[in-house]
């Protein structure tokens, strides 16, 4: 994969200071009540809760709204909430946070959408929710409709449905705004609810979670397989560009028309998945219109997310926590680069079902130096992936005397999986990379060009599966012997 840091810094910084964000959908109050417990209740076989605090905090399409605040961006939020203290409290928090709130509809029939968590130490004991079961009148939609129109009219980069089947988004406003929206080449980004979603049908992308596709396709007990095929049929059929299924502690599955691809989940420890889906949504949706790949979105989608499942309670992301997790996450993806034979065929498979051609070269890297390094960026620029056998200690002393190598495999594998090109390295243990080019089949097998492409070891093996053999040119000048001759000149007094 490309170097996502620099992209999320280089593209969102640029397409980030001019964009704004309309949040749609339903709008709630979070409210929690913080404690400690120390002792049953006499009463009845339930905890007591010491209270010691009390905190609100944006909820439902609230939330996804912070989080693109959080990341730096202008938003603008539309929906109902009640003339209630509970109202002012989330119209409050929102303007606090910089999130334009003149789409917000206040209704005196019904009361803001609140929901109370009880928390003893780090443990939800309890949740309480307070809202209006009658739907949502004709007025109030009309209402909302006037309000969601004049938002659009001042052209936002995109439009987010934040969607709880809490009324606010009927059948006839999603149609209408996402028919208005891509009228004007607005891209329109999806939490869906609910079993029907062709009120959905021509939005540009949508992150369901598994259960939640499961009711739409219809096919609550499928295997994930089956599940991944009856949500391609329905993304063609509603004309989406995308589905992000999310998987909790599987990661995220993306589904759109050159196939499936995952993203594994990174969080590291689990305190609370409220309003992960919300961050998924406006993490992604911010990610795509910054023009970052869809795939690469939701990569950062799932880092965002690991990083708020791991707080108490409902907190949106921040841009400083998320490009710090990034650039952690990348050293890790580094060291991650180096596996196993088994772990790498895995790989390749993933790769391949992508779409993306595998390039394979092998060496021994003892004391890697500019030529080593010229020589695989090469090497990758032949394909879209980059695998590295790396020779064993063993190897390499069978191969050039027991003086060598001088570095051990380990540290030579993890310099190599450093550099950018690299997608993955292998240590093998035989004299020659034969056994990995037959059980990899890279579609091009790259070698320095001081050989001829019949020396080349697996040369007749990658032709028979219709692969290449790529000869690149050497950098003059640059050897591992030429390095150590200098080292023992040096040391010795001649230099």
């Amino acid at each position: 994969m490309v170097d996502l840091l620099k992209r999320w810094l280089g593209s969102t910084r640029r397409e980030w200071a001019t964009a704004r964000f309309l949040v749609v959908g339903d709008l709630m109050l979070d409210r929690y009540l913080w404690g400690d417990v120390a002792r049953i209740s006499p009463e009845a076989p339930v905890p007591v809760v010491r209270l010691t605090s009390q905190t609100e905090r944006c909820g439902g399409a609230a939330n996804v709204a912070l989080n693109l605040a959080g990341l730096g961006l202008r938003v603008a939020v539309a929906g109902f909430v009640g003339t209630d203290p509970a109202g002012d409290t989330l119209v409050k928090l929102l303007a606090d946070s910089g999130v334009e709130v003149g789409g917000v509809v206040r209704v005196s029939e019904r009361a803001t959408i609140t929901k109370t968590r009880v928390i003893g130490g780090h443990q939800q004991m309890l949740r309480i929710d307070a809202e209006h079961d009658q739907p949502v009148t004709l007025d109030e939609l009309h209402r909302l409709e006037a309000a969601v129109w004049q938002e659009l009219a001042l052209r936002p980069s995109a439009v987010v449905l934040s969607d709880y089947a809490k009324g606010a988004l009927a059948p006839e406003i999603c149609a209408g705004l996402i028919r208005e929206a891509r009228r004007s080449a607005v891209p329109v980004f999806v939490d869906p609810k609910g079993h029907d979603w062709d009120k959905y049908a021509g939005a540009t992308g949508m992150t369901p979670n598994r259960a939640e596709l499961a009711l739409a396709c219809g096919l609550p007990g499928a295997s994930f397989a089956e599940l991944l095929e009856a949500g391609q049929r329905l993304r063609e059929d509603l004309g989406l560009d995308f589905i992000a299924v999310t998987r909790g502690e599987e990661g995220i599955s993306l589904i759109r028309s050159s196939g499936v691809s995952h993203s594994p989940a990174v969080a590291k420890s689990v305190f609370d998945v409220s309003g992960a889906g919300d961050t998924v949504i406006a993490v992604t949706a911010a990610g795509v219109v910054a023009g970052v790949d869809v795939l690469e979105s939701i990569h950062v989608a799932n880092v965002a997310a690991g990083i708020v499942i791991g707080k108490i309670g409902t907190a949106p992301i921040e841009r400083d926590e998320l490009l710090q997790a990034l650039s952690t996450e990348r050293t890790l993806e580094q060291a991650h680069k180096i596996c196993d034979i088994e772990e790498a065929l895995r790989r390749v498979e993933r790769w391949r079902a992508s779409g993306e051609r595998v390039v394979f070269t092998n060496g021994c890297f003892d004391l890697i130096h500019l030529g080593h390094v010229t020589f695989l960026e090469r090497a990758r620029r032949e394909g879209d992936r980059l695998v590295v056998g790396v020779n064993s200690d063993r190897s390499v002393r069978s191969l050039k005397g027991p003086c060598r190598p001088i570095i051990p495999a380990e540290e030579r594998a993890r310099v190599l999986a450093a550099l950018e090109c690299v997608d993955g390295v292998v240590i093998f243990d035989q004299d020659t990379p034969l056994d990995l080019v037959q059980r990899l089949r890279p579609e091009v097998l790259a070698k320095g060009a001081n050989c001829c492409e019949d020396e080349v070891i697996g040369a007749g093996e990658i032709r028979a599966w219709n692969g290449r053999v790529c000869l690149i040119p050497l950098v003059p000048g640059y050897s591992s012997r030429r390095i150590l001759e200098r080292i023992e000149a040096v040391r010795s007094g001649n230099s």
